[in-house]
């Protein structure tokens, strides 16, 4: 198999159109749902997601504290739709991520929040989906069709999506200036060689994914990819932990990849960072910054809160070239399908 012959790798390659569709055509509703944010204006915001659309949700987190200062958390859907429970969200935001829009529980967990007197927003790639029907705002993620099991441009429309609309809520014109220029950065971002840290993966079946700040759900996103499509065992760790415990595990040659935005926690990241290389790790950071690791080429974007998606979008290009080296269809990992509908 070829890399041109996947399915992942043409979506990937997709990605910069796919966010230029989505800046061209999602202003409208994204305008009118930034305007209730601000007639809100919500003391706290929970999010509703699961798997690639939880780990968006995580990056938002961040996102929307450094923002506009509104602490956000992550609710567990089985609370509405195992435990049947109702939470206090008067005056709050929800905020619904799910590519499909159709799992019965996160739609359960969006009722829930709408009904308890939050104002509840989705972000789904399916403007029809039963998710819309509960929410007060829906948001298209205008990514086109997306055939290939892993997510890749819907997962980074997610993230454009929900970042542009705290950037218009915030009416923070720099970051929204940035987010317009996103698609010829992510031209750059899918096409960056990260062969050298392929070939530290070849005969391996563990690795560290690590971030800090935004870039610490691209971690995570980068993790869940390595196992869906490479099946390859991954954990993904705060920098600011991995020396507490994980490290115990590294060896000669253990692969790291650390994900390190242009913000105020890339130096402390690349300090991890070379400290693990000391230690005998095949440490790969994206920064110029690093002294013992090795600095993978990386598209900067202009704004810390944006670097993060364009580092995601060179990490799905690399692996899917993992996926094919080792003989397996990142299209069709085995035991998955598309759509997940958890109760």
């Amino acid at each position: 198999m070829s890399m041109a012959e996947t399915q992942m790798r043409r979506e990937v390659l997709e990605i910069p159109e796919a966010v230029a569709r989505l800046l061209a055509h999602g202003a409208e509703d994204l305008d009118r749902a930034a305007q209730a944010l601000r007639a809100q204006a919500p003391r706290f915001m929970i999010s509703v997601a699961r798997g690639s659309s939880d780990h968006v949700a995580s990056y938002l987190k961040y996102a929307a504290e450094l923002e506009t200062g509104t602490p956000m958390a992550s609710v567990g859907p089985s609370i509405a739709s195992v435990y049947d429970r109702k939470l206090g969200l008067d005056g709050s935001a929800c905020l619904s991520v799910s590519q499909s829009g159709q799992s019965p529980d996160i739609v359960a967990m969006a009722r829930m929040a709408r009904e308890s007197g939050a104002l509840s927003i989705a972000l789904t790639n399916d403007p029809a989906s039963p998710l819309s029907g509960v929410a007060d705002h829906t948001l298209a993620l205008h990514a086109g069709p997306e055939l290939s099991v892993a997510a890749t441009k819907t997962f980074v429309n997610s993230a454009v999506l929900g970042l542009w609309l705290l950037a218009a809520w915030a009416e923070d014109a720099q970051l929204l200036a940035e987010i317009r220029a996103l698609p010829d950065a992510l031209d750059k971002a899918v096409r960056a060689d990260w062969s050298e840290a392929c070939a530290a993966l070849d005969g391996r079946s563990s690795v560290f994914c690590l971030g800090r700040g935004p870039a610490y759900a691209m971690a995570h996103e980068a993790a869940l990819k390595f196992k869906e499509t490479c099946q390859l065992h991954a954990e993904a760790y705060s920098s600011a932990e991995v020396l507490h415990g994980p490290v115990s595990i590294l060896d000669a040659g253990f692969p790291v990849l650390a994900f390190a935005a242009a913000d105020a926690a890339e130096p402390a990241l690349i300090g991890v960072a070379d400290a693990l290389a000391q230690k005998g790790g095949a440490v790969f950071v994206t920064s110029p910054l690093a002294t013992t690791a090795q600095a993978l080429p990386v598209t900067r974007t202009g704004h810390g809160l944006t670097d993060p998606i364009a580092l995601i979008a060179s990490f799905y290009a690399m692996v899917e070239q993992i996926a094919v080296s080792r003989g397996i269809n990142p299209d069709a990992p085995r035991h998955l399908q598309k759509v997940t509908e958890t109760r």
